[in-house]
């Protein structure tokens, strides 16, 4: 195996305890939400260009100098020698590279402290690169350290004009870039970068760091031949991003290193200054709630560096500790490559009142703005974390539905596209019935309702929202056990009739609806939803039977699909169907395994990456769950392209379908939800955290 591609999971742990052949599709370099996230689709750092998610060019370059030789760690240049990769560490909020040449061993931490007990952290747009040197053959030696970003980070298209100068921050140096129109808000889509706010480079203050604003052949080149950066800042502006290449560039002298580590850090920070258009009024981006400005984000974050640093670590080493223990090495390292992803495809900007609103994209789907069938699959993340953060990714939508311009008896699909979330544009939008997901999307928000009720002990949320449940729950009464032929979330499937899988949503979600009548004090409806729902179960055993499964669509005799809906049973205690409905689907589903997965359906090989969790997490014996799980971790290793973790993909070939860097990913972490005690200790942190 190249040294390059090797995956430690933990720092300090056995390689046996690693699987060792995972390696990951694209790495979380600097991740915060849909348009701050730039990711490395290499093995080695300095193979090629850092890239948005998107795949546009996200350039961020690194240089160590080391007895007046550089060497590249990151980036395509400056042009010269790359120095060894010797190996990389995916954790939730931080991935480490290392590397070695001359005697001289180099680590590049690249941390997001998405800590998400704080949705103060959640909401700040900033990341932290750290350099950690050291010698190792007992030798001194003199080092310095180098790092830029291209101004493709402010544009959508590199032919945009863009202008730059220097901040004044007390203790920092610090640099920034920004497009020249500014045009805020004005465009919407899925293939797209942002092209208005700020981009800030910062740094502590010191006689040994340096900073510069300036061609990339010029700062480069000066730092290649004598280790230092120009002395005054380009003026060439305002000026396309391709012109030249303005970089922002920052360097570090080290002087004589020795055994001893020798540490140097900076910031990267992105001021949108508005981040969503919600109903036709601009937001601003969570952070910003109070007024802060960009000096003073910087500030705060600098003053709170080193303890971050330590926040993150003992995170990181916690859940990874808990990921293991529940679901096995593989499955830790799918959820440390899927955290910063699941958050990085939400936005938290503060809605009309203040209060947390969190908009998921539908990241190179379709590109909507807060669609309820991304962030049911996306909640576990939430449910297992943060109810401050699951309401509010759901706060917008049911705001929205109780608002009066949504008339139809059954939930929205989504409010728009990003980062425009007027109303809802998929199907027949606000106009018509055609093509929506009425038994889908009211089952969704049900679902996740009954959720936040269990983790908050109360109804206190929902009550705002009590009439839309009602409405919904009444819909799914009368058209949720037998559908009609309509789309669910697995749209690309096509329209579906009589589809067994949705029918399972819908009578878990009359049964959460019990459950939250039950707990709001509303008996006589608490007895009657529950009626309905256990009936329902019991018609549905008869109309899905297939002898040895139960079948894709009940008029489909020989069909087969998986039923990740029915996990909500025992997850969130409903009791609906007899385990022998689990345990016959999961005996089914080990006959039907390809190399890479478990197919969604007998349609088709292709497969959905949450959903497979969620099957797999159906199993009452580990060893089922982790024979259901090899195939996706084999995915991993061999899945083209690379990109961001994508969740719909080939069976048997591994190869990406369609989607990547969307937010459902953080739909894997449902499996820790299934362990009740985990589920409620990392739970009780984040109530913790809420009162802070």
């Amino acid at each position: 195996m190249a040294i390059g591609l090797l995956i430690v999971l933990v720092a300090g742990w056995s390689r046996a305890d690693v699987p060792a052949t995972i390696r990951p599709p694209a790495v979380p370099l600097v991740v915060h939400d849909p348009y701050f996230s730039v990711w490395s689709f290499a093995d080695c750092l300095a193979e090629d260009w850092p890239r948005h998610w998107t795949g546009a060019t996200h350039a961020l370059s690194s240089a160590v100098r080391i007895d007046g030789q550089t060497y590249r760690i990151m980036g395509k240049e400056p042009k010269g020698p790359a120095m060894r990769q010797v190996g990389l560490t995916v954790l939730p909020t931080r991935s480490i590279y290392d590397f070695e040449q001359s005697g001289v061993h180099v680590r590049l931490t690249f941390t997001s402290p998405l800590l998400p007990h704080d949705l103060d952290l959640i909401g700040r747009p900033v990341s932290y690169l750290t350099w950690q040197v050291w010698s190792t053959d007992g030798r001194e030696h003199e080092v310095a350290v180098y790092y830029d970003n291209s101004a493709e980070l402010v544009v959508d298209r590199a032919q945009q004009a863009v202008v730059w100068s220097r901040l004044s921050v007390p203790g920092l140096t610090a640099l920034f870039v920004g497009s020249h129109d500014q045009p805020i808000l004005q465009k919407s889509g899925d293939n797209l970068r942002i092209d208005w706010g700020f981009l800030y480079v910062a740094a502590p203050e010191g006689k040994d760091t340096c900073a510069a604003a300036g061609s990339h052949n010029a700062v480069r080149g000066a730092f290649v031949a004598e280790g230092r950066l120009p002395g005054k800042d380009d003026t060439r502006m305002p000026r396309s991003a391709n012109e030249d290449w303005p970089v922002l560039a920052m360097a570090f002298r080290l002087g004589k290193v020795g055994r001893e580590p020798v540490s140097r850090w900076l910031m990267l920070a992105y001021d949108d200054l508005y981040s969503i258009e919600y109903l036709h009024q601009r937001l601003r981006p969570y952070w910003r709630r109070n007024s802060m400005e960009a000096p003073e984000l910087l500030q705060l974050a600098a003053k709170q560096y080193h303890q971050l640093a330590e926040r993150c670590e003992e995170f990181d080493r916690q859940l990874m500790a808990d990921l293991t223990k529940v679901g096995g090495p593989g499955y830790a390292f799918l959820c440390a490559l899927a955290y910063r992803q699941a958050i990085g495809g939400h936005k938290l900007a503060a809605g009309p009142g203040g209060q947390p609103m969190l908009f998921a994209k539908e990241c190179f789907s379709n590109g909507c703005i807060a669609t309820v069938d991304v962030i049911y699959p996306a909640s576990p993340i939430f449910m297992l974390f943060s109810s401050d953060l699951l309401k509010a990714s759901v706060t917008p939508v049911l705001e929205y539905a109780a608002s009066g311009r949504w008339k139809f008896p059954f939930a929205p699909h989504d409010l728009g596209t990003y980062p425009k979330a007027n109303g809802q544009v998929y199907g027949g939008g606000e106009r018509t019935e055609e093509n929506q997901m009425p038994v889908e999307e009211s089952g969704n928000l049900l679902l996740v309702a009954a959720a936040i009720c269990q983790l908050d002990g109360n109804t206190n949320y929902v009550r705002r929202y009590w009439p839309l449940l009602e409405r919904w729950a009444a819909y799914l009464k009368q058209k949720g056990l037998d559908p009609e032929n309509q789309l669910c979330t697995d749209d690309f499937a096509g329209h579906l009739a009589h589809n067994a899988n949705l029918s399972v949503k819908a009578i878990l979600a009359l049964a959460a609806f019990a459950r939250m009548c039950e707990m709001a004090g509303l008996s006589s409806q608490a007895a009657e939803y529950r009626r309905t729902a256990e009936s329902f179960a019991q018609q549905w055993i008869r109309l899905a039977d297939d002898g040895d499964h139960f079948r894709l669509a009940f008029d489909r005799p020989g069909t087969w699909s998986q039923k990740y809906n029915l996990v909500w049973d025992r997850l969130l205690r409903l009791d609906l169907f007899p385990p022998e409905v689990a345990r016959r689907e999961i005996a089914f589903y080990k006959t039907r395994l390809n190399r890479f997965g478990l197919p969604l359906d007998n349609r088709a090989v292709y497969t959905k990456t949450d959903w497979q969790v969620w099957t797999a997490t159906l199993a009452e014996d580990r060893a089922d769950f982790d024979r259901l799980m090899q195939p996706v971790y084999a995915f991993l290793q061999h899945t083209t392209p690379r990109v961001p973790l994508t969740d719909l993909y080939m069976t048997d070939t591994a190869r990406m379908r369609g989607f990547q860097a969307r937010p459902v990913i953080g739909g894997v972490f449902i499996k820790m939800l299934s362990e009740p005690a985990v589920w409620n200790r990392w739970s009780q942190q984040g109530k913790k955290g809420s009162q802070q």
